[in-house]
């Protein structure tokens, strides 16, 4: 089918029909802000952080001003900076690697499983092992990344960190709703981050995070360092902090959403098993991470090579189907990160990159626009 015929061009991301779907629920939530007027960490902030710590079976939920401010919170609490080497893998988004060397410390660019996409842990403790080796920095934090809605391999990061007696952070910008081995994603790390960008299976209306963990120290210092440093009163300034809290708007926005995000990480999965189905064969579909299930933040397909991808994305297009390439560079090979790598190659990061092509994925596309999008891949 074409664009070209009529048919309305497909939204990779269809914030307008989820906002006219969940209208009356949002206008709710959001004049009861208006009503109150307690914009800065008002009752919606604590109501939220109270649901997503139970959601994901953890003793606490810190509400933050964004997943990279979340991030940046855990890592300061640990007091990673200069000199310090944080495990990380090449292929994800850049917030990841960015937090680091905004603290002073060094990335240090791990490579990926090239089936599920995920930090490979044997890349990862070759990586430790080079960097022990080198005896320029010290080795602090492993930032394990679940990439695209999917769990990193947790039990062999655990072992690990508990080896080489690192810090073990979960960045799970996107994918809360994910499950693995039977839990949810949340507590799977020291602590855990949360991103609420519009984007997310669980989006708000503009930027907005949270951090997840077990340990109520953390939790407390977490919270002193989202504003300010502050002590037991707004005026006791115990350390550095920074402003780094969750808008009560934004809070009321995800709480509306909350309520029926079963239901719409329900239609993600079907809409993951159709393109599983009216793919086969002809692009590598997502190998799912055993005894998990995905958020589905993304939805990748593996295309031969650069060529292919590129007039696959061109045939898309003119049939009105978006897509998107997440991501068209790796980490270690962005400008912004090239000189703080030791030119180690990562070679199945460096391929994903040429090949990966993503797909529209959101409970708002219908079963017809479902099968337009197959139809515009197959060719």
């Amino acid at each position: 089918m074409s664009a070209t015929s009529g048919e309305k061009p497909i939204a990779f991301l269809d914030l307008p029909a989820q906002q006219k779907r969940l209208g009356p629920a949002l206008k709710k939530r959001i004049d009861t802000v208006l009503e109150h007027c307690r914009f800065v960490l008002g009752p919606e902030v604590t109501e939220l952080e109270e649901r997503l710590a139970a959601w994901s079976g953890v003793g606490h939920c810190v509400g933050v001003s964004s997943g990279t401010d979340a991030l940046q919170i855990v890592m300061m609490a640990e007091n990673i900076g200069p000199g310090d080497a944080v495990f990380l893998p090449a292929f994800t988004y850049t917030a990841t690697a960015e937090v680091p060397l905004v603290l002073g410390a060094t990335p240090v660019f791990v490579d990926v499983d090239p089936q599920t996409f995920q930090i490979d842990p044997a890349s990862l403790r070759a990586r430790i092992a080079a960097v022990k080796a080198a005896g320029k920095l010290t080795p602090r934090a492993i930032v394990g990344v679940d990439l695209f809605g999917q769990p990193a391999p947790w039990e062999e990061l655990r072992a690990i960190a508990a080896e080489e007696r690192l810090f073990l952070l979960d960045d799970c910008a996107q994918a809360f709703g994910g499950v693995y081995r039977g839990r949810p994603l949340g507590g799977e790390a020291v602590a855990t981050t949360l991103s609420f960008f519009p984007s997310k299976p669980l989006g708000g209306y503009g930027d907005g995070g949270a951090i997840l963990t077990d340990d109520a120290e953390r939790a407390e210092l977490y919270r002193s360092l989202r504003t300010h440093g502050e002590g037991k009163t707004r005026y006791e300034v115990l350390r550095t902090g920074m402003n780094g809290r969750l808008d009560t708007l934004q809070a009321a926005v995800l709480l509306a959403k909350l309520d029926g995000f079963r239901e719409e990480l329900a239609r993600r999965e079907a809409i993951a098993c159709a393109y599983d189905a009216g793919l086969a064969g002809v692009a590598q579909v997502p190998v799912r991470v055993p005894e998990s299930a995905s958020a589905w933040a993304i939805y990748s397909i593996l295309l031969k090579d650069e060529a292919q991808r590129a007039a696959t994305q061109a045939r898309m297009r003119d049939a009105g189907v978006p897509s998107a390439i997440y991501y068209p560079l790796p980490l270690h090979h962005q400008p912004a990160y090239r000189d703080h790598h030791d030119g180690v190659a990562l070679p199945v990061s460096e391929a994903l990159s040429k090949r990966i092509l993503a797909l529209p994925i959101h409970p708002e596309l219908t079963d017809a626009e479902v099968a337009r999008v197959i139809s515009a891949v197959r060719g």
